[in-house]
């Protein structure tokens, strides 16, 4: 357990937390979700009762195996980023100490990869309520739930199975039906295989080129999945980002030109760069709508990107892999 860690903020610290089956409390100040683990999907709800700095409590809606315990403790740490110890956060700090004061360096992320490639799947091409209904109910449609519970994120090989139709009627996923069908196949089957893409070994080339060829995956996909893989040298340009580049940074010129110069603006900060570009749009954000660990889901959660923060135009993310062109 890193000795800086926060867990309303480093929890409360990138969108897929607002996203199902992620639930932040806001009074409680804990995170809760179902997790599946060997001996069948649980609840699991994260507090830090002690504040800041001190040791996180999981309490499970049943109880642990040695194997369930080993599973959770790995998918609690990927998803919270505990792996990621002071001195590689100091390494940020160095490169941009505008964050040491806050202590602002992990981003949330799933407790899977196939959980965030899915999610940023149904992050392109749609407004922020769009992708928060999608996820949902993919949760509800095909999620196995803990009894008593709400239902988790949906197992791979569930979604493997699914028919086309389905997905899109009832979990109104769109055009993506078929893609997250074969991406879903990929993983199931094994040909996706999580450990290398998450071995620091191996390059980040070769990470975003394996991502770039998977169905649904375009540039700005490859590149947000590649920071939720700990790979943060590639920026997800959207439609944010032209936003950020003109009302925050002063750019000038069309949506491609801006996007060049946001590219250009954060290149110093090398392998750090996307938590450089995030920590600024997510501290805009805050801005408008406080502290995002005062975000309720169902309400300021549905509308945390700038566009709805500030007035009801829609705003999506572009992916080549659906528009058949780059930005």
């Amino acid at each position: 357990m890193p000795a800086d860690y926060s867990l309303p903020r480093d929890a409360c610290s990138y969108g897929y937390f607002l996203l199902a089956p992620n639930r932040w409390d806001v009074e409680e100040q804990s995170l809760s979700r179902p997790l599946r683990l060997p001996g069948g999907v649980v609840h699991t709800q994260l507090t830090q009762p002690a504040g800041p700095g001190t040791p996180l409590t999981a309490a499970t809606s049943r109880t642990l195996s040695s194997a369930d315990k080993a599973s959770l403790r790995a998918q609690v740490t990927r998803m919270l980023r505990l792996d990621e110890d002071e001195r590689h956060i100091a390494g940020f700090h160095r490169l941009d100490p505008r964050w040491k004061r806050s202590g602002r360096a992990r981003l949330f992320r799933s407790p899977t990869m196939y959980e965030d490639v899915v999610k940023t799947i149904t992050s392109c091409n749609v407004t922020w309520p769009g992708t928060v209904q999608m996820n949902r109910r993919l949760c509800e449609v095909l999620g196995e739930a803990p009894p008593g519970g709400a239902g988790g994120f949906p197992d791979q090989a569930r979604v493997a199975r699914a028919r086309p139709e389905m997905l899109r009627a009832r979990c109104r996923v769109g055009y993506r039906d078929a893609r997250l069908i074969e991406v879903s196949r990929l993983f199931a089957r094994g040909v996706i295989r999580p450990a290398w893409f998450e071995d620091p070994s191996t390059p980040d080339d070769d990470v975003y080129d394996a991502l770039i060829d998977l169905p649904g995956v375009g540039p700005y996909a490859a590149s947000n999945i590649m920071q939720l893989l700990g790979r943060y040298s590639r920026l997800p340009l959207d439609t944010e980002s032209v936003r950020h580049g003109r009302t925050v940074l002063g750019m000038k010129g069309s949506s491609a030109q801006v996007m060049r110069q946001v590219r250009t603006h954060f290149a110093p900060f090398g392998a750090h760069a996307f938590r450089s570009y995030w920590f600024e749009m997510w501290r805009f954000y805050e801005s408008k709508h406080g502290k995002a660990w005062t975000w309720e889901r169902d309400s300021t959660g549905k509308l945390f990107t700038a566009a709805h923060l500030n007035a009801p135009s829609r705003i999506r993310r572009v992916d080549a892999a659906s528009v058949g062109h780059s930005p």
